[in-house]
């Protein structure tokens, strides 16, 4: 009776110090409700992706600046070296003509459009488009068109054709877009049936007539969301084409849009850089943004674009000691990485907007980086875009206020990304199963293997990358 009793009392007391022991942290409770949520809202977009997006990169052209000629033959030439870096996806800023009226600088803005159908002489033919667009197919990279919906020049010719389509002040004057300090251009009013009818059919005939693979929709979500879902269906008809938002909006996933901007990471990131931030402010929007969008939804990240480098500065500027961490971040967390004309070349200054301002081009570490990430992402399931590639899963660490750390796994294999936002080296230790296992680091060449008690060394602003293969 007695050994019974001390027997009972014994296992009482080790299952309580084991309760005890496992009471879950903030940090493991917060990982699972991500966990949770994220398969929660897997099923909460309609449309479907074009399969050749499931595992591709994106890169921003800007035709002026590229080259001395600043024209679509010259930047055909560059074509099989975006191809050799692992930019598949081109998307070209505007290529149409640009307005006189009220023009800003010399050559003007891109986007002040005085005809939806044509070509920027400046750039080329419509033919000189056309063979650019073959072109690139024939290296299997796909072409989509920055389109501007939501205002246009001045002179364009609709302005005159059907003053009605346009949004009006006080006066009952043409108007720039409110809010704006965008003089060269006015805005569309999209309550009237014609300019809807108008904007289809110039959208779906840049499909019909050159074969593009889609567009980037500049301030999309100034345009209403129903116009978007009548068009994308109107599009698919002709081929699969891939939609891009410059917009930040959850809705603008369920019938229209495959990608939207995730602004929210630049600002985060660069808030990062300026000290405001650390890493488990860099957890927190992840858990958000993973809760917020549809699991197959893809998000747009990058350090640099051509807003962000001509009004704002640099990616060196602007992330300072974290650039190489918040490159390898945008290629490893769930979302669809873009790179920046020039970014490949370490582009070090804000480019001109409106006048020529030519890229210099030359080997860089960060076109090495790019490309290497690209190839990872390429090859590596667990990294595909959306639905096609792991879930993010965000691990526990022992330096939560320092590192960031997530793991993503599909087909049974496992990408781990370990990042150090802060100014000292930190040893970690990643203390969650899901990461557990061997992996070879993707930036080096040892083996590791991944258990709670081992420990990873990380520079100031270093990350690690491993990889199971």
């Amino acid at each position: 009776m007695k050994t019974r009793f001390a027997w009972t009392f014994g296992l009482f007391i080790v299952l309580l110090l084991w309760q005890c022991q496992s009471k879950p942290t903030a940090q493991d409770e917060n990982t699972a409700k991500q966990d949770a949520t994220q398969k929660e809202t897997a099923p909460a977009q309609g449309l479907k992706h074009p399969e050749w997006s499931k595992n591709l990169s994106i890169y921003e052209v800007n035709i002026r600046q590229y080259t001395p000629e600043g024209t679509f033959k010259a930047f055909q030439t560059h074509l099989p070296r975006l191809k050799a870096l692992g930019a598949d996806i081109l998307w070209l800023m505007p290529i149409n003509p640009i307005g006189e009226k009220n023009r800003k600088g010399k050559l003007g803005s891109y986007y002040a459009v005085k005809d939806y159908k044509a070509v920027n002489p400046e750039f080329g033919t419509m033919d000189d488009f056309k063979n650019l667009v073959k072109e690139a197919h024939k290296l299997g990279m796909y072409v989509i068109v920055d389109w501007v919906p939501n205002h246009t020049a001045w002179d364009n010719p609709i302005a005159a054709e059907h003053p009605d389509w346009f949004a009006k002040n006080e006066k009952g004057e043409f108007t720039p877009p409110k809010g704006t300090d965008w003089t060269d251009v006015i805005q569309l009013d999209y309550s009237q049936p014609g300019l809807r009818q108008y904007m289809k059919e110039a959208l779906q005939f840049w499909v019909k007539e050159a074969d593009i693979d889609g567009y980037r929709c500049d301030v999309a979500g100034k345009v209403p969301t129903d116009f978007w879902n009548e068009v994308r269906p109107a599009l698919d008809a002709i081929k699969p084409v891939f939609m891009l938002a410059e917009w930040e909006a959850t809705d603008l996933h369920e019938k229209a849009f495959d990608m939207t901007y995730a602004w929210s990471f630049y600002d985060l990131m660069h808030q990062l850089h300026k000290g405001k931030n650390n890493a488990d402010s860099v957890r927190k929007y992840f858990q958000k943004d993973l809760a917020e969008y549809p699991a197959s939804a893809y998000r747009m990240r990058f350090v640099d674009n051509h807003d962000k480098n001509s009004w704002d500065g640099t990616m060196f500027s602007q992330f300072g000691a974290y650039l190489e961490a918040c490159i390898v971040l945008t290629g490893t967390a769930k979302g669809m990485p873009l790179i920046y004309t020039g970014q490949e070349a370490g582009l070090d200054r804000q480019l001109k907007f409106f006048e020529k301002d030519e890229v210099k081009w030359q080997e860089h570490p960060i076109g090495d980086l790019y490309k290497k990430l690209f190839k990872l992402k390429k090859e590596h399931p667990a990294l595909w875009n959306g639905a096609f590639g792991g879930e993010m899963h965000l691990t526990k660490n022992t330096q939560p206020a320092e590192v960031f750390s997530f793991v993503r796994e599909k087909e049974g294999k496992k990408v781990l990304a370990v990042f150090n936002f802060s100014k000292k080296a930190q040893k970690t230790q990643i203390q969650d199963e899901k990461a557990a296992g061997e992996y070879q680091d993707y930036f080096g060449a040892q083996t590791l293997k991944i258990t709670p008690e081992a420990s990873l060394d990380l520079p100031p602003g270093g990350y690690r990358v491993l990889v199971q293969k």
